[in-house]
């Protein structure tokens, strides 16, 4: 079994586009419209065969109750892995993200929290 797609909910599709693929580097694998929503999948770059997130609406009452209490919380909704997370947190910084977490060791881990402007705090990762 393996892990092929994953979904984060958002407040708004095309807010969360643009901020998953222009801010955060990912890229468009689908866009499909599904009634009065779309289907948008983006991919890691260099990987469209890879594990694809889906930008869901957050639409219905249970999700969109969900993502705001995790968020009031302080709780990631999901995380990514990079490379070098000072090298990211500087280049997220210089495209206005907004960190509520710098970088922090936490024993073999460092990771930083940030502000996804569509409802979610996102957690970046290096091992």
């Amino acid at each position: 079994m393996k892990i092929i797609v994953t979904s984060i909910f958002v407040q708004d599709q095309d807010k969360a586009l643009e901020f998953y693929t222009k801010t955060l580097g990912f890229v468009k694998k689908h866009d499909v419209p599904v009634g009065e929503f779309r289907w948008i999948a983006l991919v890691s770059p260099g990987e469209q065969d890879g594990t694809e997130l889906l930008l869901e609406p957050n639409d219905h009452p249970a999700a969109n109750e969900y993502q705001k209490k995790i968020f009031a919380d302080g709780i990631p909704a999901t995380m990514f892995g990079v490379a070098d997370i000072n090298k990211e947190h500087k280049r997220l910084l210089e495209n206005g993200v907004n960190f509520t977490m710098e970088p922090t060791k936490m024993g073999e881990l460092t990771i930083a929290v940030f502000d996804d402007t569509c409802g979610n705090l996102i957690q970046i990762v290096q091992k």
